[in-house]
C-alpha cells in the first residue's frame, strides 16, 4: 500500500480504542476483537477473515511504540490530504521546510530524508515501511506477536506441565512459496519502481519516496495470482504448538515464548508468543503465592485434647500433623515443603486450616459423657469476655 493509503487509515478506530489509550488498553482491546473475529471461530466467513487481518495489522502498528509514534505522526502531518509549500496564509504552511526535511539551516535538503540533519520526515516513514530514512532499500520486517491462552488443571499449574496450542497467525503463502503467484509462474519486476519496491514523488521542489503504488512495495508485478493469497504472498497459517508451561504459574500469568509467533517477512526475525494462563478450581486444595491451602475437619476431643492427624497433600502421600491440646476452630498449622513448586526449584508450604466439627446428633455414651462435661464447665462463661467487651466500649 502507498504512503498516502498507510496513514488514511485509523488503527484506533479499527481497535475501538482512543489516541491516548495505553499499551495495556490496546492489546486487551485487541484480544477481545481477535477472539471475536478469530478465522476458527468464523468458519468459511471471509469477512470476518478480513477483520482479523485488518485487527492484526492495527495491534502490529500501536503495540510497537517506535511504530505507533512514527504512525502518529505521518497521521498529525499528512491527514489534511498531503503537505503544501506556501508562504503562509491560506493554503500553505508558515514553518521551514528545511527543518521539516531534516535538510539544515535554510532548507538545504533537497530530496526526502536528504541533507546534513536527522530525525526529518524520512525517518517518520522510514520507521512505518521498514527501511532508514537514508535509502530506499528494503529491510527485513520483524513478525507479529502473537496472542493466545490455554486452560490448565490445578496439578498442572502447580507441577508444570507441556499442552498443544493452537495458533493463527500472518505466514508466507504455502500454496506459491509467498511469491504471490500462481502455480507455474513467477513474479516480474516491477517496470515502475525497477524492482526496488519505492518511488518518488514530486511536490514542487521536493521528492517524497513513498512505496510503489503498483506493486505494494514488493517490487515485483504478479500477472497470474495465487488463488490462495490472491497475490499477496501472504496467508493465514494455523499451526499446533507444544509449549512448556512452567512450574508454579497461576491464574492470569502471561507466558511469553520468544520466536514463537508469526513469522518475519523478508528475512525478519519472528515475533514473539505470549500465553496467558487459566487455572481451574481444585475439589480439595487452594493456592497462596508458593503455599497450598486446605482445611482439614477435627472432632471436638481431637481439638480440645490435642491428637495426630492425617493430612492429604497434592500429588504425594498423605502428612501426620500434630494438633496441640486447645486447638481453635480457624487456627492454621504448616507442613513445611508440601507446597507449589518455585522458580528455584524448591518448594513452597502447604497451609493446614482446622475446622471442628460438631455432630449432627449425639446420642448414647456420647451424650451422657457431654452432659457431665457440660455440668463440670457450668461455672464457666465463655461469652463473659464478648459482653465485657461491649460494655467498656
Amino acid at each position: 500500500m502507498s504512503g498516502k493509503d498507510y496513514v488514511e487509515k485509523d488503527y484506533y478506530k479499527i481497535l475501538g480504542v482512543p489516541k491516548d489509550a495505553s499499551t495495556a488498553e490496546i492489546k486487551k482491546a485487541y484480544r477481545k476483537l481477535a477472539r471475536e473475529f478469530h478465522p476458527d471461530a468464523n468458519k468459511g466467513d471471509k469477512a470476518a477473515e478480513e477483520r482479523f487481518k485488518e485487527i492484526s495489522e492495527a495491534n502490529d502498528v500501536l503495540s510497537d511504540p517506535k511504530r505507533r509514534k512514527d504512525y502518529d505522526e505521518a497521521r498529525a502531518l499528512f491527514a489534511n490530504g498531503g503537505f503544501r509549500t506556501g508562504q503562509g496564509g491560506a493554503g500553505g504552511f508558515n514553518f521551514d521546510l528545511g527543518d521539516l526535511f531534516g535538510g539544515g539551516a535554510g532548507g538545504q535538503g533537497g530530496t526526502f530524508g536528504g541533507g546534513g540533519g536527522g530525525g526529518g520526515i524520512g525517518d517518520v516513514f522510514g520507521g512505518l515501511f521498514g527501511r532508514g530514512g537514508r535509502g530506499t532499500t528494503t529491510q527485513p520486517r520483524r513478525g507479529a506477536d502473537v496472542e493466545s491462552e490455554v486452560t490448565l488443571s490445578f496439578v498442572e499449574a502447580v507441577e508444570g506441565a507441556t499442552v498443544p496450542i493452537r495458533m493463527t497467525s500472518q505466514a508466507a503463502c504455502k500454496a506459491c512459496a509467498g511469491t504471490g503467484a500462481k502455480a507455474g509462474t513467477t513474479p516480474r519486476v516491477c517496470p515502475t519502481c525497477v524492482g526496488t519496491g519505492h518511488v518518488s514523488r514530486g511536490q514542487g521542489s521536493f521528492a517524497l519516496s513513498e512505496p510503489c503504488r503498483d506493486c505494494k512495495g514488493r517490487g515485483l508485478l504478479v500477472d497470474d495470482p495465487c488463488e490462495v493469497c490472491h497475490g499477496s504472498g501472504r496467508a493465514t497459517s494455523a499451526r499446533t504448538m507444544q509449549v512448556r508451561i512452567p512450574a508454579g504459574v497461576g491464574e492470569e500469568q502471561r507466558i511469553r515464548l520468544k520466536g514463537k509467533g508469526a513469522q518475519g517477512e523478508r528475512g525478519g526475525q519472528p515475533g514473539d508468543l505470549y500465553v496467558t494462563v487459566h487455572v481451574q478450581p481444585h475439589p480439595v486444595f487452594g493456592r497462596r503465592g508458593d503455599n497450598l491451602t486446605v482445611t482439614v475437619p477435627v472432632s471436638f476431643p481431637e481439638a480440645a485434647l490435642g491428637g495426630t492427624i492425617r493430612v492429604p497433600t497434592l500429588g504425594g502421600p498423605a502428612v501426620s500433623m500434630k494438633i496441640p491440646a486447645g486447638t481453635a476452630n480457624g487456627r492454621t498449622m504448616r507442613a513445611r515443603g508440601k507446597g507449589a513448586v518455585r522458580k528455584d526449584g524448591t518448594r513452597g508450604d502447604l497451609l493446614v486450616t482446622v475446622e471442628v466439627t460438631v455432630p449432627p446428633e449425639t446420642e448414647g455414651d456420647a451424650r451422657s459423657a457431654l452432659e457431665k462435661y457440660r455440668e463440670a464447665t457450668a461455672a464457666e462463661d465463655p461469652r463473659a469476655a464478648l459482653f465485657k467487651a461491649a460494655e467498656e466500649a
